[in-house]
């Protein structure tokens, strides 16, 4: 082994399932030794979906889904580990994004919250857990997001043209990468899935539309649509960052989605996410040759064919790609990204990229809670 192996923790806004991926940072592109997707159960997944709506949680809530995800956590961490067959001692440290309930830089003060104890991940896996990876950024003046576009650049660029990278989670966030890959910008674009989703949970008692099965069957409302193209979120310029309280169900209720049958609701949500992702793409890289999309979204085959029509309204000629042309598969980048996070902290390097996020220069983030000393790690059972 080459000495850079780090683990990468990830639960998105959908939070349904905590992502672990065991990575050799060393490869070119990073080689993907292990990928577990750890369930989450439904009660901690009721109060992360009320949290990121919007509600409210009681302290005692908030403590007890601190520790309860910190050891959900912990057992995707160790559940990687056992799938690669290494000994946790060839690993240099964990990074932990933890599970966002709250995200609002542009409160006063600014703030976002992260739970998922790393004292509790470092105690029960013994490695170094960096975590906490987004207020230094925001007490430095920046969005404490997107935190992926540093690991896009690296990994993700080319040598031979301009080109973007789309992640498609519950939010979408844009990555813009000059040839050879230096970071000209990067935004949350709006809502990815967390609209379908919460539409696909209301109307058709799913988790999700399965590839866009629904809403290929209907007939997108463009009146509706461009009410919701108004909101101000699509309005405001970089660098600026969602969660999913920005997009309130109920603002989209009263603009016009209370009227539509589940079909045409699920057809004109996914025109949404499609459109502005174009929309962002051609107002600030409108060069851009290639798109390559990673995250749960490239899976709902409605929605890639979506955004390459709302491409070309752009009048946009990339190609749209998924991240695995590059030999990336794009259902692991984040936590791939959280554990070269990782590694740019253990080696007291910049982990934001201030064009980015607005912070006011580079820092190393994260907090580091120390697992067992190394000599001391007791040998594999």
């Amino acid at each position: 082994m080459s000495g850079q192996l780090y683990l990468g923790l990830n639960s998105g806004t959908s939070a349904d399932s905590i992502d672990a991926a065991l990575v050799d940072l060393a490869a070119s592109p990073p080689s993907l030794l292990a990928a577990v997707c750890h369930a989450m159960p439904a009660t901690e997944q009721q109060l992360i979906l009320h949290a990121g709506c919007g509600g409210e949680l009681t302290l005692s809530q908030v403590i007890w889904l601190d520790a309860r995800l910190g050891e959900h956590f912990s057992a995707a961490a160790l559940a990687a580990i056992q799938q690669a067959g290494l000994d946790q001692e060839a690993i240099l440290a964990i990074g932990s994004h933890g599970q966002t309930i709250r995200h609002r830089p542009l409160d006063d003060p600014p703030h976002t919250v992260q739970l998922g104890n790393a004292h509790i991940i470092a105690a029960r896996t013994g490695l170094a857990t960096i975590a906490d990876f987004r207020r230094t950024d925001m007490a430095m003046g920046g969005q404490g997001a997107p935190l992926t576009p540093i690991f896009h650049g690296r990994f993700l660029s080319s040598p031979h043209q301009e080109h973007a990278v789309v992640n498609i989670g519950g939010i979408a966030n844009l990555t813009l990468l000059e040839v050879g890959g230096a970071i000209r910008g990067g935004f949350d674009t709006g809502p990815g899935n967390c609209l379908l989703d919460q539409a696909a949970r209301l109307c058709l008692r799913q988790d999700r539309d399965e590839g866009g099965c629904c809403a290929r069957s209907g007939t997108v409302n463009q009146d509706v649509l461009d009410r919701w193209l108004r909101h101000a979120y699509f309005q405001a310029q970089p660098p600026k960052t969602a969660g999913p309280e920005t997009f309130a169900w109920s603002w989209f209720m009263d603009q016009g989605a209370s009227r539509l049958r589940a079909a045409d609701l699920l057809a004109t949500l996914t025109a949404l996410t499609a459109t502005t992702m174009a929309r962002a793409i051609a107002c600030h890289a409108p060069r851009t040759r290639q798109v390559l999309i990673c995250g749960g979204g490239v899976h709902n085959d409605h929605l890639m064919q979506c955004l390459v029509q709302a491409m070309g309204q752009q009048s946009l000629g990339a190609q749209v790609a998924s991240t695995a042309h590059l030999g990336l598969d794009p259902d692991w980048i984040e936590p791939m990204a959280f554990a070269y996070l990782a590694q740019l902290h253990m080696e007291a390097k910049p982990g934001n990229v201030p064009v980015v996020t607005g912070a006011s220069s580079p820092a190393v983030l994260g907090t580091c809670h120390q697992g067992r000393p190394r000599e001391s790690n007791p040998p594999p059972a």
